[in-house]
């Protein structure tokens, strides 16, 4: 594996806890981030969504609505459409998930985290962040199970089960759990220090 081959991180929130958190993350991930950043917010299936426009006010790097079959770039940030869920398919291609019927309903986190550790080679690293039930938890155990790395915001804004605590609880050991910020600043340092590593 090349040192230029890029990192693949996949981010899990939902409600408006969940899109702060989103939003703090990509405030402090630079453009020349040698990653593909693809990120699920649970939202309403059946109504427009503005979240490309609301993350890009917020991110340093481009977000954009990922086509199916496109390839994935570095640098960028993905979502898909609330219909069309996002994964990653192989050879860094993206695939989205027709779900008229609903099928996938709670767990488009875990279809993204599985697709990322089906896919993404080595370097990938699974996100967590706020939201209510448990999906994600799943996914990044898979991802986990294949050494990547795994990452789960603080849970502290809600006493109740939801997706930090039952990701913290679900499977294996957690790599960092801790604030936006600090996810954003481990994600960076991981991702510069396997570019800077003698070969």
């Amino acid at each position: 594996m090349s040192d230029r081959d890029p990192w693949f991180v996949a981010i899990g929130a939902s409600g408006g806890d969940g899109l702060y958190d989103i939003m703090a993350i990509l405030r402090e991930l630079p453009p020349s981030l040698n990653a593909v950043v693809l990120i699920v917010l649970h939202r309403l299936w059946d109504r427009p969504s503005h979240l490309a426009a609301v993350l890009g006010r917020a991110a340093r790097m481009p977000v954009v609505v990922a086509l199916d079959g496109g390839k994935f770039t570095p640098g960028i940030a993905y979502i898909g459409e609330p219909a069309d869920h996002l994964t990653l398919a192989a050879n860094s291609f993206g695939q989205l998930v027709d779900d008229p019927n609903r099928n996938h309903r709670n767990r488009t986190v875990d279809l993204l985290f599985r697709s990322v550790a089906a896919h993404g080679g080595s370097r990938i690293i699974g996100v967590v962040l706020s939201g209510s039930l448990d999906d994600g938890s799943r996914g990044l155990a898979a991802i986990n199970e294949i050494g990547g790395l795994s990452m789960v915001v603080t849970p502290v804004r809600s006493p109740e089960q939801g997706m930090p605590k039952n990701a913290i609880s679900y499977d294996g050991p957690i790599d960092l759990i801790g604030s936006p910020f600090e996810i954003a600043q481990a994600i960076r340092a991981a991702i510069q220090q396997a570019c800077y590593q003698p070969s």
